[in-house]
């Protein structure tokens, strides 16, 4: 089973999170910041990823400290899970509507990381979450992940929504892309033999 385990302990968070590629979407998230449990959730339902992330931050100053370093985490995960990234699809894109929001996400994993980030969260915060958290939490998650994620926005006034969009989306596009393709299960996914 493609799966990782990891811990990362700084000043600022102290995380646990175990990540299996071929779940069912079950989940136990708790990090601290409410917003980004139920976000996760969404995620890893989406996605169909079995996902645990337990985090004990230093939310007395913000959320900015978990919510990075839980997307450090869980791109770290992905990292060790897909290994030589055998067999994957490698590439997976999602165009989601989340009522009136509309968002498209395409993943590639391609060893190379990389954001391109194209939402318009209209409030500053949604509760208590900062919303342009979203966009570091994408950050970390691409970087560390080695994976490029595109996310743009083609409608949605609702902060929330554009938000749960973007994370419902994404997990469907890495879904598709770490999923394996039977025909080519023993090939890596680039002409260059590497990813």
């Amino acid at each position: 089973m493609r799966t990782a385990e990891l811990s990362r302990k700084t000043a600022e968070t102290d995380i646990t999170l175990r990540l299996n590629l071929d779940g069912t979407g079950k989940s136990e998230i708790q990090t601290g910041c409410g917003f980004l449990d139920h976000m996760l959730t969404l995620f890893a339902r989406h996605g169909r990823f079995d996902l645990d992330a337990a985090c004990n931050g230093d939310t007395y100053v913000d959320d900015h400290h978990t919510v990075e370093d839980i997307g450090i985490c869980l791109g770290d995960a992905f990292a060790q899970a897909l290994g030589d990234k055998r067999g994957i699809t490698r590439y997976g894109s999602m165009l989601l509507p989340m009522d009136e929001a509309l968002i498209l996400t395409a993943v590639d994993i391609s060893g190379r990381g990389m954001l391109c980030y194209g939402l318009d969260i209209p409030t500053e915060r949604v509760g208590t979450f900062d919303t342009e958290l979203a966009e570091e939490f994408l950050i970390a998650l691409a970087r560390r992940g080695n994976m490029t994620i595109h996310v743009r926005q083609l409608a949605g006034r609702n902060s929330h929504h554009i938000i749960e969009g973007a994370f419902k989306s994404l997990g469907r596009s890495l879904g598709q892309a770490v999923a394996i393709d039977p025909k080519f299960s023993q090939e890596i996914p680039s002409t260059k033999g590497v990813l």
